[in-house]
C-alpha cells in the first residue's frame, strides 16, 4: 500500500493543472490551426513528462509500483486513442473550423478529467469496502469488450446522442459558430453557437469512456494516486496526438479489435483476482507485468496488421467501433442499394 502524504498530492496535482492551464491559454487567448510541427512538439513533451514522472516514481516506492504506473499509462494512452477516433468524428459531424478544435480539445480533456477524479474516488472507495466489486468490474469490462468487437466495424452515432437531441429541441441553436463563442446574440436573439452543442457531445462521449477505462486501470493496480496519474498524464497529451494523428487514425484499421481484447483481457484478470479473493487462494492471479507485456504485444501486432492491411488495401477505413447497434434511419436501404 502506498503511504502519501498530502503534500504528494498537491503538488502532483498542481503540476497537472499547471499543464492544463497552459493548453487553456492556448486555446482561449490564441485559436490557431495547429500545425504538424507544433503537435509533435507538444505529443513529445507530454510522453517525456508521463516518462519523467514514471522514472521518479520507480526510483521512490519501487519497481512493483512503478510497472504498475507504466501499465496503467499504456492501457490509458492506448484506450486515449479510440477517444481521438470519436473526437474526429464529432469534429466532422459538427463542421468544427480548424481554429476552434483545439479550443474543443481542451475542454474535453479537462473535462475528462474531472469525471475521471470523481470515478476513481467512487471506484477506489467501492473496492476497498466491497471486494465482489472486482467481480462486478471485470463482467463490465468483458461486456465493453463484446460489444465493441461486435460492432468494431461502426462509428458512433453523435446525432443520437441523447444530450445532443436534447439540446437541440430545447434550446436556439445559430447556424454559425460566431467566432467560436457559446452563446451570441444573432439578430436580436440570443442563441447557443454550434460550438455548446459540440462541447455537449464530448462531455457525454468523456463519461461513457470513463466507465470503461477506469475498471480497465484498476485492474493492474489498486492504488488511487497511480489510477489517478497514469489517466492524467495520458490525457493531458490527448489534445496534441490528435492533431498529430489524425490523418494516421483511419489506418488504424485493426485498433478496436485490439482495444476489445485488452478490455477482455482485463476483465478476466479482475475476475480471477475476485476468485482468488474471495473463493480461494488456490486461484492463479495475472501479475501485472504479465499484463503490461500482453498490452504492449497487442497493440503492437494490432498497429503492424493494420499498416500492412492499408497498405495492401487502401481502400479499408478504420473504425472506433461503437457499444451499440444503430438504428435503421429513413433512407438507409436505399443509399446501401444506391452503393452496392
Amino acid at each position: 500500500m502506498l503511504d502519501l502524504g498530502m503534500v504528494t498530492w498537491a503538488a502532483t496535482i498542481g503540476l497537472i493543472v499547471a499543464l492544463l492551464a497552459v493548453d487553456l491559454v492556448l486555446a482561449w487567448v490564441r485559436p490557431h490551426r495547429v500545425g504538424f510541427g507544433e503537435a509533435t512538439a507538444w505529443s513529445v513533451f507530454y510522453i517525456l513528462v508521463a516518462i519523467g514522472f514514471g522514472v521518479w516514481f520507480t526510483m521512490q516506492h519501487g519497481g512493483d509500483f512503478g510497472t504498475e504506473y507504466f501499465a496503467g499509462y499504456i492501457i490509458e494512452k492506448s484506450l486515449s486513442v479510440d477517444n481521438l477516433f470519436v473526437f474526429v468524428i464529432i469534429m466532422t459531424t459538427f463542421a468544427v473550423p480548424e481554429e476552434h478544435q483545439h479550443k474543443v480539445l481542451t475542454f474535453g480533456i479537462v473535462l475528462a478529467l474531472i469525471m475521471r477524479a470523481i470515478f476513481i474516488a467512487v471506484g477506489a472507495t467501492l473496492l476497498a469496502l466491497f471486494s465482489f466489486m472486482f467481480l462486478l468490474f471485470g463482467l463490465l469490462l468483458i461486456y465493453t469488450a463484446v460489444q465493441l468487437f461486435r460492432h468494431r466495424d461502426e462509428d458512433p452515432d453523435v446525432e443520437d446522442n441523447a444530450v445532443v437531441k436534447a439540446a437541440r429541441k430545447f434550446l436556439p441553436v445559430s447556424d454559425e459558430y460566431v467566432g467560436g463563442k457559446l452563446v451570441a446574440k444573432v439578430q436580436g436573439r440570443k442563441l447557443v453557437t454550434p460550438l455548446f452543442i459540440v462541447l455537449l457531445a464530448i462531455g457525454s462521449v468523456d463519461l461513457l469512456f470513463a466507465l470503461d477505462s477506469i475498471p480497465a486501470v484498476f485492474g493492474v493496480t489498486e492504488e488511487p494516486y497511480i489510477v489517478f496519474t497514469a489517466n492524467a498524464f495520458a490525457l493531458l497529451g490527448l489534445r496534441a496526438l490528435f492533431f498529430l494523428v489524425k490523418g494516421l487514425l483511419e489506418r488504424l484499421v485493426y485498433l478496436s479489435a485490439g482495444l476489445a481484447l485488452i478490455l477482455a483481457f482485463i476483465g478476466v484478470k479482475l475476475l480471477l483476482h475476485w476468485a482468488h479473493v474471495d473463493i480461494d487462494e488456490r486461484v492463479p492471479e495475472i501479475s501485472t507485468p504479465v499484463s503490461l507485456g500482453v498490452v504492449v504485444v497487442v497493440l503492437a501486432v494490432v498497429t503492424v496488421a493494420s499498416l500492412v492491411k492499408t497498405k495492401k488495401d487502401p481502400s479499408a477505413k478504420a473504425h472506433p467501433g461503437s457499444l451499440r447497434a444503430h438504428k435503421a434511419k429513413p433512407g438507409d436501404s436505399d443509399r446501401d442499394a444506391s452503393q452496392n
